[in-house]
């Protein structure tokens, strides 16, 4: 297991200029060594499930005023996106504790707080994992990020009034929308507008289109548990995610960086420095403080 020291990061600017904070809770690679010998896959598979260079994407909000949340240890290892004990009794040897969602579908899908499965229903594990084993991994990294993530919310919340969360995710490149054979750069996700105010929903929809790009709201990623648990809009605390598709930036093959990477993250720093004047205009009329 990862030492206390790398699990994840925050990278700060010199002074908090703007009422945001960037996540980047997936793209981390640092792989355990005992986590990888533990695996039925080999290290480019267990891969599979990282949201590949987020955190560099999103890496110019530093710049703007922002800090920066990034993790280092894998989502395939511990996924902070989900409650913290969403397990699958089939993972473990013995009894999970009784507060433990079992029947989430989250978990029926393999995709828990220790997940089971990356990718397409690869299976991660070649034999079961001892309970103390899981619950260990929540005490030592899911519950210190989490931590470490409310303190910055709660700061820039004191600073400024309210806040704005950042979620930042990649998604595979064969997503289309179902119904249609729209295949989005973006998608923006406020939990089907209870997340974040409709207002800052629509401007970041606004702001990707006008950069060229086909942005889609909610379908069909519409935010998981960060941006549910963390988004109080009547609190004056509003939480986006946003899905990057990979295929724009990144070979899904060799999992190497395509030559459009740097295009994308000036794409997308453009886009969080309009976000943040659409937020300094907007804020001047109080409408993103809390009810």
């Amino acid at each position: 297991m990862p030492s206390d020291c790398g699990l994840f990061e925050v990278r700060e600017p010199e002074a908090q200029r703007i009422p945001f904070v960037y996540n980047s809770p997936h793209s981390g690679r640092a792989y355990p060594v005992d986590f990888v010998e533990q695996s039925r896959l080999d290290p480019s598979s267990l891969r599979r499930s990282e949201d590949h260079f987020v955190d560099e994407l999103f890496s110019s909000a530093v710049e703007l005023g922002a800090p920066l949340l990034l993790a280092h240890f894998p989502r395939a290892f511990v996924d902070v996106n989900r409650e913290p004990y969403e397990l699958d009794p089939r993972m473990f040897d013995g009894s999970l504790p009784p507060y433990a969602n079992i029947g989430s579908v989250r978990v029926a899908g393999g995709l828990g707080t220790i997940p089971r499965i990356v990718a397409e229903n690869m299976e991660i594990y070649s034999r079961r994992l001892s309970v103390e084993e899981g619950l260990a991994r929540v005490e030592a990294i899911y519950k210190p990020y989490h931590a470490c993530l409310r303190r910055l919310i709660a700061r820039t919340h004191v600073q400024f009034g309210f806040g704005v969360l950042i979620d930042c995710h990649s998604m595979p490149g064969n997503i289309r929308v179902a119904g249609s054979n729209i295949r989005p750069d973006f998608i923006i996700g406020d939990r089907y507008g209870t997340s974040a105010s409709a207002d800052l929903s629509r401007t970041a929809m606004h702001i990707l289109e006008d950069l060229g790009f086909t942005a889609v709201r909610n379908k069909p990623y519409a935010g998981g548990f960060i941006t549910e648990h963390y988004g109080r809009p009547a609190r004056g605390l509003h939480a986006l995610q946003i899905e990057v598709n990979r295929s724009l930036y990144v070979d899904e093959t060799s999992l190497l960086k395509r030559p459009q990477f740097p295009a994308i993250a000036a794409a997308i720093a453009s886009f969080m420095r309009q976000m943040a004047d659409y937020v300094d205009l907007y804020a001047s009329h109080g409408a993103l403080a809390a009810e």
